[in-house]
């Protein structure tokens, strides 16, 4: 019997190395190099098996369109880890999942991390900030997104490296129309303005908002995703936010 795709890619040693890395955030080759202390060469091999076997995802960096983002799709490494318990014995293969029922919100790839019921750390809030350029568009998305994911339980922030006048129209039409959030009204604002607050978390969204953002003495985090233009791509890129913020969901307790 052939072993499964999973365990052939996940086993390697260095392929792991590189999967838990990725777990954290979005990397750049060199950073991965550093990470794991192995050759660039080495390391752009494995990472290639690795996109090749679909774990991996890449993005060209915005910043500097030398550069390449590698993103692992979590979704994707559920279904394969079910389907490799199911491949060891009829007895581990998963018990069906319940169909989406939120009615406006986008049907997850797979089924979603279960989420922490309190978003607490030592008996206080969580308190994440998402960056972005503008904060029009993919930051406030995120916010919106965690607070619906906990029930405002997590203290969410979005703010911007160069704020735009206010919010992109199509982030209200796909909050709205997707997930059954209203934020109008809601404007964009500077990252000086939340200078001096303290936060657990801080993720950047956008790769030229990471080289600029403050910091903040917080855990960091990278998400590489493009910006979005015109509606179809925002529904992609809310899409995508909504299954990253679903990841992030039972981190948030784990606060160095």
């Amino acid at each position: 019997m052939a072993v499964p795709e999973f365990v052939r890619l996940a086993a390697h040693p260095l392929r792991w190395q590189l999967l838990t890395a990725l777990a954290g955030g979005d990397y750049r080759v060199r950073e991965l190099v550093a990470l794991v202390g192995e050759p660039q060469n080495l390391v752009s091999y494995h990472l290639r098996l690795l996109r090749d076997g679909g774990l991996v995802t890449t993005n060209r960096s915005s910043f500097d369109g030398r550069d390449t983002y590698y993103h692992l799709d979590l979704d994707r490494c559920a279904t394969e880890l079910a389907a490799t318990g199911a491949a060891l014995h009829p007895a581990l293969r998963p018990a069906p999942q319940p169909a989406h029922s939120a009615p406006h919100a986008m049907p997850p790839s797979s089924a979603p991390p279960t989420a922490h019921p309190s978003a607490a750390v030592a008996g206080r809030e969580v308190a994440v900030l998402f960056v972005c350029t503008g904060n029009s568009a993919r930051s406030p998305i995120a916010e919106a997104l965690l607070r619906h994911h906990t029930g405002g339980r997590a203290h969410a922030v979005s703010a911007g490296t160069q704020p735009r006048p206010e919010l992109h129209p199509d982030t209200e039409r796909v909050l709205r129309e997707a997930f059954g959030i209203d934020v109008a009204g809601r404007r964009p604002q500077h990252v000086d303005a939340v200078a001096g607050h303290r936060f657990d978390h801080v993720i950047t969204l956008c790769d030229k908002a990471r080289e600029s953002c403050p910091d903040f003495g917080s855990r960091r985090t990278h998400w590489s995703i493009p910006e979005p233009d015109g509606y179809t791509a925002f529904q992609q890129t809310a899409a995508d936010i909504d299954t990253r913020v679903r990841h992030l969901l039972p981190t948030l307790e784990e606060v160095p």
